[in-house]
């Protein structure tokens, strides 16, 4: 895969890179990335000597058919891993348990910390389960990394990508073992967690906000369907003062008309 879709890939796009020394040769490291668009989880492996592991759902592995059978092979091949996102805790657990199996054998294991693309650009809050917790579990150092206008190749929706130049700023690998043993310690996870982010936050120069990008993108779509209901309603309204204005238009045209048909008959038909 490397060489059928990396080597095109910096053929075409040409990213630029710096860091990329803080990337161990060897053993095992957490890639903890902000997350901008679909192709983060191409660009990236792309640079990279060393294979990288990330996750995605398991339905990319489990749909029938032709298709189903190459989406399939083509996710096993750029390194992702099957999570099942069903059950009591979902994605959480199932990607905790993989990331440790990835790092248990001494490779590299890439996680978005936000859990999902940010919809606006920006960086947000990362969540304490995942990062932290395979940090702590494994004691793995963790390398920031910061993806650079991947948004503006493929947006969200976009099929097709626009040919520019992405760029990834990797930074130095930061030591959390001072804090192993405390994986279920909600305060230490969320500051292994806020620093991974304040890093990422300088490499990238994101604007950050302190909420989740899930949040977010729900105050997004609730915000787009009150604005749809608002003009659907406003569209109702200018069609029933319409209705109205031609119900008044036909009353007066009446009224007008049997006038007319009084006036024009003589004294003597009245």
């Amino acid at each position: 895969m490397k060489v059928a879709i990396g080597g095109p890939l910096k053929l075409a796009f040409r990213p630029w890179v710096e860091g990329l020394e803080n990337v161990p040769a060897e053993g095992p490291a957490i890639l903890a990335s902000n997350h901008l668009s679909f192709s983060d989880s191409f660009f990236l492996p792309a640079v990279l000597d060393r294979k990288v592991t990330f996750i995605a759902k398991a339905e990319y592995f489990t749909t029938p058919g032709v298709k189903g059978r190459m989406t399939a092979a083509f996710f096993k091949g750029v390194g992702q891993l099957p999570v099942d996102r069903s059950g009591a805790r979902g994605a959480g657990e199932a990607a905790i348990k993989s990331g440790i199996e990835v790092l248990e054998r001494g490779e590299l294991f890439g996680i978005y910390p936000e859990g999902t693309r940010s919809p606006d650009g920006r960086l947000y809050r990362g969540k304490p389960g995942g990062l932290a917790r395979v940090a702590l579990a494994t004691g793995a150092p963790v390398v920031p990394v910061a993806m650079i206008d991947t948004e503006k190749i493929q947006p969200p929706g976009q099929v097709m990508p626009k040919l520019m130049r992405p760029g990834i700023r990797i930074g130095k690998p930061l030591d959390f073992t001072r804090y192993q043993g405390m994986e279920h310690d909600r305060f230490v996870l969320r500051a292994v967690t806020d620093e991974v982010m304040y890093e990422i936050m300088k490499l990238s120069g994101q604007e950050y906000v302190d909420m989740y990008a899930t949040a977010m993108k729900r105050q997004l779509a609730e915000a787009a369907k009150a604005e749809k209901e608002a003009e659907k309603a406003e569209r109702e309204a200018e069609k029933a003062a319409r209705a109205a204005v031609a119900r008044a238009d036909k009353e007066q045209a009446e009224k007008l008309r049997a006038s007319l048909e009084q006036t024009d008959r003589g004294p003597a038909e009245r």
